[in-house]
């Protein structure tokens, strides 16, 4: 076998193989976000963000400890009325970045926490 064909041989195998990372918004179920975040870009205030779900709903405190309500449009993709913004999460759920520029990233995570209200 020539080298050439080899080589093709090589990455051929490879791209066959299935990716073990997801995409943004190719995630086929929902991680939980319930969690403290701690805010690393474009930050409103010094104090920890926290996200409480429940199925596709979230109630969020952001760093500066406003409250807001969203839900998760589609998987991968946040949306918010309240804080007039959208955003991205990571198919780990450990990094959520807003169209805005901040990006918030998970430090606690508290899965299955008790659903709190307001």
């Amino acid at each position: 076998m020539t080298a050439k064909t080899f080589a093709l041989a090589a990455l051929s195998a490879l791209a066959a193989t299935s990716a073990s990372a997801q995409s943004v918004g190719t995630q086929h179920s929902l991680p939980d976000l319930t969690g403290v975040y701690r805010c690393v870009r474009n930050c409103a205030g010094a104090g920890p963000a926290h996200i409480f779900q429940r199925g596709w709903e979230l109630h969020l405190t952001n760093e500066a400890g406003q409250p807001a309500e969203a839900w998760i449009a589609w998987p991968g993709h946040i949306k918010s009325h309240s804080l007039n913004d959208c955003a991205v999460y990571s198919a780990d759920g450990f990094t959520i970045q807003f169209n805005s520029g901040t990006v918030w990233v998970l430090v606690d995570p508290q899965p299955g926490a008790p659903w709190r209200q307001w």
